[in-house]
């Protein structure tokens, strides 16, 4: 997966000005500028309307003490979309709206966490996610995954 960032630098630019020519050959170079600026600044509108949506949600999350973990995930699919909408290019704009749309960004967001691994404790194992839970025992016998390391002991603060 790391070594094709560099290809999509490349391709999806490549590709962006294809679509674009080709919109410009359809319907013109000045109505083909305006439809792209058109998408950047509805995009951004949206986008603003969107994060401060989110923003509530998770302040109104964490004042009755829930972690506000959907609305973190919203708030990075949503600066993602936010960098595809001022990116010039039809294909980009596309999924850039896609990431504004709630149902479909937490569709994304919930199909990326999935399949998605990360490293817990101090990078001893990866644990894998599976909505918002963890992997829980197979068996009775059989004990459930540690997180982290936790060091026991006392403390007295001295001001």
């Amino acid at each position: 997966m790391i070594r094709s960032w560099p290809l999509l630098f490349i391709a999806i630019p490549l590709v962006e000005l294809y679509v674009i020519i080709a919109v410009g050959e359809e319907i013109g170079a000045f109505w083909t500028v305006i439809l792209v600026l058109l998408t950047a600044v509805i995009g951004v509108n949206l986008l603003r309307i969107q994060g401060m949506s989110t923003l509530m949600r998770a302040q109104r999350n964490m004042a009755q003490g829930a972690v506000p973990a959907m609305e973190m995930m919203e708030g990075i699919a949503l600066a993602v979309g936010g960098v595809l909408l001022i990116t010039p290019g039809f294909i980009t704009d596309s999924i850039g709206f896609l990431c504004l749309i709630p149902a479909s960004r937490q569709a994304i967001i919930r199909y990326i966490m999935a399949r998605s691994t990360v490293q817990t404790g101090f990078g001893a194992r990866s644990e894998q996610w599976q909505s918002d839970q963890y992997q829980k025992p197979k068996s009775p016998d059989e004990k459930p995954p540690k997180v982290g390391r936790t060091i026991e002991g006392e403390y007295r603060r001295e001001d």
